[in-house]
C-alpha cells in the first residue's frame, strides 16, 4: 500500500483500528528520510526510527514525529545545532517529548537548525545548512529550518516538533510553504528544552495543514510541575476549533507590519485578508507603535539570556572538551573558541557586555522596559479585535547568495516581523496564503494570551479559502 499524500488524521485512525502495515511503512519512510536528508541536510545525525513497535495506541497511534534538534530526546544526539555539544545523548526525554510517546508517537530524527537558535536562514548550523525543498539554492528559514524542510518535502504523513525564540516557527514555516503554530508562553512545558531565551523560548508544531499542527498541539500542551514557567492550565483538544466561521471576526491589521516589505509578498496577504472579509470577517486597519523598537529590544534581551546560558558550556561537565592546559579562564575559552560558531560567540560578547555594570541599566534594563511596552500595545490592540493578521516575513525565503552578502544586523531586521508577538509571548499561526516569485507566501495570524482558539479557527478558515 502506498502511503505518500495520507493524511495525519487518516493514519492515526488506521493506526488506531490495526489496518496499518506499520512495519512495510516504516521501512518506505526510513529510505525517504534517508532521501530526502542527501538532498536537502534536514537532520543534525542520520535519521533513526525508534520505538515503532509501541506506536500502536494513543492519540497519535504510530505518526512519525522529528524533534528539533534543541529539544532532548533519550538515546538521540541532542546537539542544539551546535559542535560544542556533538556527541551529547540525553538520559530522559523533553516533556513535550514524553507526552507524544506517550500518545502513541513514533521520533524519526532529529531536524537541523541554527546553532542554538540564533539565526534566521539556518545558515549557523553547527552541520550542514538545510534547503528549501521548492528552490534548493534558497534557504529553509530559521532556526527550525530542518522541521520545516522536512515537512514541506515529505509526502509520508508527519509532523514537527519544533521552538520558536524570536521566530523559529513562523519564519520557516513561511519560507517552506507550510503551517507553524507557536503557543502562548508557558503553555508548553520547556523541560527538556536546551534553552536560548528562557523568557522567550516556546516550544511548538509545524505542519502541513493546520489540523496537523493542532493534533500536536494538543497533545503537548498543559501544566508541567518540572517547568516553574509552564502555566497551571488543563489540557485542551484544540482541534474542535477548525474549520469555524469567520463571521463577525474582527481582524486587526497592524499598519507597521506592512512598511518596508516585498510588495508581491504584501499582495499576497492583502489578498487573504480580503478573502476572510469575503467570508464574514470585519477588518480595520490599527497600529502598535512600539513595532520601532522590537529588533533592539529583543537582540538585547535574547543576547543577554543566551549568554548567561551559554557559560555552562565550558569544556568540563557534558559537550565539547579539551586536554586540560593553563587556568581556567584559559581552558574556558580555548573550548568555546573552537566549539562554538561565529554568532555564538558575537551574541555571548553583546550579551556579556548588556549584563556588565555600568551598562545594564543603559541596556537590559532598558529593553525589559521597552518590552513591557510592546506587551502593552498588543493588549490595547486585542480589547478591539479577536487576531491580528500580517505577513510572517517581510520577503520569500532569500538565497544563500544574498545571504552571504548580508551584514549581521540586515540578517536581524529580517526578524522585524516575528521578534514583537514572541517577546509577547502571544499565540501565533503562519499558514500559506499564496506565491510571490514562485515562492510560498505566509500569513501571519496573532491572539491574544491563552486564546489559541481563535487564532486556529481564523488559520483554518484561510486555509480553506486556498
Amino acid at each position: 500500500m502506498g502511503y505518500k499524500g495520507m493524511a495525519v488524521r487518516d493514519f492515526i485512525f488506521d493506526s488506531q483500528q490495526g489496518k496499518m502495515d506499520l512495519k512495510g511503512f516504516y521501512s518506505g519512510l526510513s529510505r525517504e528520510l534517508t532521501r530526502l536528508n542527501k538532498e536537502l541536510n534536514i537532520f543534525v545525525s542520520p535519521p533513526g526510527i525508534g520505538g515503532a513497535e509501541s506506536g500502536k495506541k494513543g492519540k497519535l497511534a504510530g505518526l512519525p514525529v522529528s524533534v528539533k534538534d534543541c529539544i532532548c530526546v533519550k538515546g538521540m544526539q541532542s546537539a542544539a545545532g551546535s559542535r560544542i555539544l556533538e556527541g551529547y545523548v540525553p538520559p530522559f526525554d523533553a516533556a513535550s517529548v514524553a507526552r507524544l510517546r506517550d500518545e502513541g508517537a513514533v521520533v524519526i530524527g532529529k531536524t537541523n537548525q541554527d546553532e542554538f537558535g540564533f539565526g534566521t536562514f539556518s545558515t549557523n548550523s553547527g552541520f550542514k545548512v538545510p534547503k528549501n525543498p521548492h528552490d534548493t539554492s534558497r534557504s529553509a528559514g530559521g532556526s527550525s529550518g530542518g522541521a520545516a524542510a522536512l515537512t514541506a518535502a515529505l509526502g509520508y504523513p508527519h509532523i514537527a516538533l519544533a521552538e520558536s525564540t524570536g521566530g523559529s516557527i513562523s519564519c520557516p514555516a513561511s519560507f517552506c510553504g507550510v503551517v507553524g503554530l507557536t503557543p502562548t508562553y508557558g503553555l508548553v512545558s520547556r523541560y527538556g528544552l536546551i534553552d536560548y531565551t528562557n523568557s522567550v523560548d516556546k516550544i511548538g508544531a509545524i505542519g502541513k495543514c493546520v489540523e496537523d499542527a493542532v493534533l500536536l498541539l494538543s497533545a503537548i500542551a498543559g501544566h508541567d510541575p518540572k517547568d516553574s514557567t509552564c502555566i497551571d492550565a488543563p489540557a485542551k483538544d484544540y482541534t474542535k476549533h477548525l474549520k469555524q466561521d469567520l463571521k463577525g471576526t474582527r481582524i486587526g491589521v497592524p499598519k507597521e507590519y506592512f512598511k518596508d516589505i516585498d510588495e508581491s509578498v504584501s499582495k499576497q496577504v492583502w489578498n487573504a485578508i480580503k478573502r476572510m472579509e469575503s467570508q464574514g470577517a470585519v477588518y480595520e486597519e490599527t497600529s502598535l507603535p512600539m513595532t520601532k523598537h522590537a529588533i533592539s529590544t529583543y537582540y538585547i534581551i535574547a543576547c543577554a539570556e543566551s549568554s548567561t546560558n551559554l557559560a555552562k558550556f565550558c569544556g568540563m561537565r557534558y559537550g565539547a572538551s579539551e586536554p586540560i592546559s593553563g587556568n581556567f579562564n584559559e581552558y574556558f575559552s580555548s573550548v568555546r573558541s573552537k566549539y562554538f560558531g561565529k554568532e555564538a560567540k558575537r551574541r555571548v560578547l553583546l550579551g556579556t557586555y548588556a549584563r556588565m555594570a555600568g551598562y545594564r541599566d543603559q541596556y537590559y534594563l532598558r529593553a525589559m522596559k521597552a518590552r513591557t511596552l510592546i506587551i502593552s500595545d498588543f493588549k490595547k490592540a486585542f480589547k478591539r479585535f479577536d487576531v491580528l493578521a500580517a505577513p510572517t516575513m517581510p520577503a520569500v525565503a532569500p538565497k544563500f547568495s544574498e545571504i552571504s552578502r548580508m551584514s549581521p544586523v540586515e540578517n536581524y531586521m529580517m526578524d522585524i516581523l516575528t521578534v514583537a508577538p514572541n517577546l509577547a509571548g502571544i499565540p501565533m499561526v503562519s499558514v500559506p496564503c499564496g506565491t510571490a516569485h514562485n515562492m510560498p507566501v505566509g500569513l501571519h495570524i496573532m491572539a491574544d494570551h491563552l486564546q489559541e482558539e481563535k487564532a486556529i479557527s481564523a488559520a483554518s478558515a484561510v486555509e480553506g479559502m486556498e
